[in-house]
This record gives structure tokens, sequence and C-alpha cells, in this order.
């Protein structure tokens, strides 16, 4: 096999307080031909230095860590020039700081029982960009989830939203229904090019980082 022909290797830090914890992440990721472990840290404080030398694709991130949390971590990636996805590790689906980690600009995800395939299947749908999480898990996290300002955030996110085309806002919606490129483009009646257009000019418009934030910030505003 040419080096040209040779898949592309997803390169993954894992980040968590317990040791166990990361040593059967590596353990379980180490099998696939296509991921990489590149690094471990034990707290989110450790995390920046990590990622500027090792330069990972995607962050496995704990969220409860004694000096630096996995929400406070999550803010500082996403605000680098070209940030690595972050999976959020949890423990409940329901943790108020799932939620706030995905308004952050996490992908989606992932609870700590998950079965070993469907991690691995899910670092690779987030080296792609693809969401970790359903719509309806969103939805159970809105309902159960309130951080006290819920009129105040529905009112910015219909402001935000309504900068929006006619057409951006359908994208928009359709996204927040857990809908793909592909599945939008059947439904609106567009090529899957223009969806994509689209939907990278929704991120431009309303400064957001990926279609979990679009579909967060379309259920804020009640057209969910």
């Amino acid at each position: 096999m040419t080096p040209e022909s040779e898949p592309a290797v997803t390169k993954i830090l894992i980040v968590d307080d317990d040791a166990l914890v990361r040593a059967g992440l590596s353990m379980m990721l180490a099998g696939a031909p296509d991921l990489e472990i590149v690094g471990e840290a034990a707290d989110g404080a450790d995390v920046p230095a990590m990622v500027e030398s090792a330069r990972p694709d995607v962050v496995l991130m704990d969220i409860r860590m004694p000096k630096v949390d996995g929400l406070a971590a999550t803010e500082a990636l996403r605000r680098r020039a070209d940030p690595p996805e972050i999976v959020i590790l949890t423990t409940f689906d329901t943790d108020d700081h799932v939620l706030r980690a995905l308004r952050a600009g996490a992908t989606g995800f992932l609870l700590k029982d998950t079965p070993p395939a469907d991690i691995v299947a899910a670092v690779r749908r987030a080296a792609a960009g693809e969401p970790i999480l359903s719509p309806t898990v969103t939805r159970q996290l809105i309902a159960h989830v309130s951080d006290g300002d819920g009129g105040g955030r529905t009112q910015r996110a219909k402001a935000q939203l309504a900068g929006l085309s006619e057409r951006e806002l359908e994208v928009a919606v359709a996204i927040a229904h857990g809908r793909s490129n592909a599945e939008i483009s059947a439904e609106l009646f567009m090529s899957v090019a223009t969806v994509k257009a689209h939907v990278s000019r929704v991120l431009t418009k309303l400064d957001l980082n990926n279609r979990v934030q679009i579909a967060l910030l379309v259920h804020d505003a009640g057209h969910v």
C-alpha cells in the first residue's frame, strides 16, 4: 500500500482524572487502525499545552476534574484558531455541564458506559465533524436543565436567528430536527452542495462552530 492510499489516522487526546477510565479508553481505541492516542491528561489545566504539542483531531473530555473542569477547557479550546473536535465524557445524560459544554462548541457527548464499538464509531464521526447526539437527547437535556435565564435566552436566540434568510432558517430548523445534508436536500428540494453552502453561511452569520450549536439555538428560540 502506498502512503497516498493509506487511510487517514485520527489523533486523539484523552482527558479524564480517573486513570482507569483513561486506560480503558486507550486500550479500546488503540485497537482501531485508523485511530491513534497522542496523549492523556488528568486535568483540564494540562489540555492547552498538550493540544499545542500533540495536535489531536479529537479530544475526549471529562467534565468533573479537580483544577480546571471540562467546561472551562472546552471553552478555551474552542477559542483557538483551529480547534480540535471535542467530545464530552459523562456519567449522566442530564448533567447540566453537558449542555453548557455543547453550547460552548463541543461536538457532542458520550456516556462512559457506552459500548466500545459505539465509542470508536463516535470518535470517527466526531473527526468528520458530525454531531454525537440525537435530537431526542438534545430535547431531554434542555427539558431537564435550566440555567435560570430561559426567557432571556429565548429572546436572544430569536434575535440571532432573525438575521438569517428564510431559506437559511429552514435549513437551521432542519438541522435541529436531526436531518442530514442529504435529508435536507430532499426535504427542501435543493442540491446537497447548496445545503452545505447554506449551513456554512448559517454558521458564519451566527458565529457558531458546529451543527450542534445551531440545533441548540433553534431549540432556544422555540422553533422545534
